[in-house]
């Protein structure tokens, strides 16, 4: 009995300690099973309580009186699998005739009290069929990235989802979007995730970044172009919007319409060429585009909407061309001016980090998701890194970025740094770049040594 005893209080302590220190451990080892019963157990009760059961057909009433047996109770929503991940629970459900998907959406806030889970969330798989997604601990609290990820050309995973699922930056499915976020609020973080994902792929990185380049020009040596201020910014953008039309002219040479060609041979963007003749893609990323609107003399101001038309034709025609706009700031809204929202128009994606107030964050998401609005300005200052993200289907979640810190960026762009194709109409602004510092080398200045 005493050995029992302390074997019990062992595994006890050992839960409590995995709960306060590691919680994906302490979810895998008793967490998920503990979780899985409750469900179980009281499944059709909470389910009742929340609405979600039809009552019998008629047929199963008729039956209960021609054989004089209790009349049958209401009937939730059937389970077709249970399955534990190592953030929380999925199940799959048949729903009954009469209920709709969005029954069970309702009720998500609903069944996290009665399962006594942390989150819940649900998304409609087909006609009838519903994913109901609960996650048993604060994912966003302590990232940890999954060590396996879906991989695909143009595909990033950036962050995790409130639900415990990989949020991935998809390029080819949103080909351009929009970061905003206060000072400290993550922002930095979230593009230094997104560059160290690109930096492995054959992909060309071109940078605009106005704030001198302290945010970019660390990570120089996986850059194909890069421009520290808004005259050079103005160049660059010019000579992307030339490889543009090359682009272009190289898709239609390559057509070749014939009768004789199916409709899945004709090309009609870069994806569509063979692989020998297909250009390199190209992923713009500007940082605080403010600086590129902002102007205070006629000359800057000029130059101002020079900048702004050649965002808004890359934003435009760029996606087929294989040209991605990855556009950070802290706000972005019509006073910039004309144009502004023109292109804000073109951005699909949206991510908003802590913003300073309502209108802020109306930009990222007043005209595609409104729900998110509220979401987004109730970020609390303590947790950096955690945004809204969302696009125009008009569905939204919240994230967060593992912390990557900046020697970690530079040392993920320099070991990928013979991947950094060579553009000869970018030629004139590639970085120039110094042999490779060592891994260990930190980026701080040195401490002064007194004698």
């Amino acid at each position: 009995m005493t050995g029992f005893t302390v074997a019990l209080v062992l595994v006890v302590a050992t839960a409590v300690i995995l709960r306060w220190r590691r919680p994906a451990w302490y979810w895998l080892a008793f967490g998920a099973a503990l979780a899985a019963a409750r469900v179980l157990v009281r499944y059709g009760s909470v389910m009742d309580a929340c609405g979600l059961t039809v009552p019998p057909s008629r047929w199963r009433l008729a039956l209960a009186r021609m054989t004089d047996r209790p009349v049958p109770e209401s009937r939730a929503p059937r389970i077709l699998r249970i399955r534990p991940t190592r953030t929380g629970l999925v199940l799959r459900l048949k729903l009954r005739p009469g209920q709709d998907a969005f029954d069970v959406s309702a009720a998500t806030d609903r069944l996290r009290h009665s399962f006594g889970m942390y989150g819940v969330t649900s998304r409609e798989l087909r006609s009838g069929v519903v994913e109901v997604r609960m996650t048993g601990y604060d994912v966003l609290k302590r990232v940890q990235m999954p060590a396996r990820t879906d991989t695909a050309p143009m595909r990033v995973p950036v962050a995790l989802r409130e639900d415990g699922a990989v949020h991935y930056r998809d390029y080819r499915t949103v080909p351009h979007g929009l970061t905003l976020g206060a000072t400290e609020s993550g922002k930095s973080v979230y593009q230094r995730n997104l560059v160290a994902g690109l930096a492995p792929m054959d992909v060309a990185l071109v940078g605009i970044d106005c704030k001198q380049g302290v945010e970019l020009f660390p990570l120089a040596h996986r850059f194909s172009a890069l421009a520290d201020n808004p005259d050079t910014a103005l160049q660059l953008l010019d000579a992307l919007v030339t490889h543009m039309e090359d682009v272009y002219q190289l898709i239609r040479a390559e057509q070749r319409i014939t009768v004789n060609v199916p409709d899945a041979e004709i090309a009609a963007d870069i994806w569509d060429l063979p692989e020998h003749l297909r250009p390199v893609p190209v992923v713009v990323l500007v940082d605080e585009v403010a600086e590129l609107a902002l102007f205070a003399t006629k000359d800057e101001e000029k130059r101002r909407d020079r900048i702004i038309t050649a965002l808004v034709r890359l934003a435009q025609l760029g996606r087929a061309a294989g040209i991605y706009l990855e556009i950070c700031g802290q706000r972005f809204g019509s006073e910039l001016g004309k144009g502004i929202t023109m292109l804000r128009a073109q951005l699909t994606g949206r991510t908003a980090h802590r913003v300073n107030d309502e209108s802020s964050a109306n930009m990222a998401f007043g005209d595609i998701a409104p729900d998110a609005v509220l979401a987004a300005i109730q970020i609390p200052t303590e947790t950096p890194g955690i945004a809204v993200t969302g696009d125009s289907s008009g569905g939204w979640a919240r994230i967060r970025a593992p912390h990557t810190s900046l020697r970690t960026a530079v040392n993920i762009c320099n070991r990928h740094a013979d991947r950094t194709p060579d553009l000869p109409v970018l030629a004139a602004f590639r970085p120039a770049v110094g042999a490779l510092a060592p891994a260990s080398e930190s980026l701080a200045k040195p401490a002064s040594v007194t004698a």
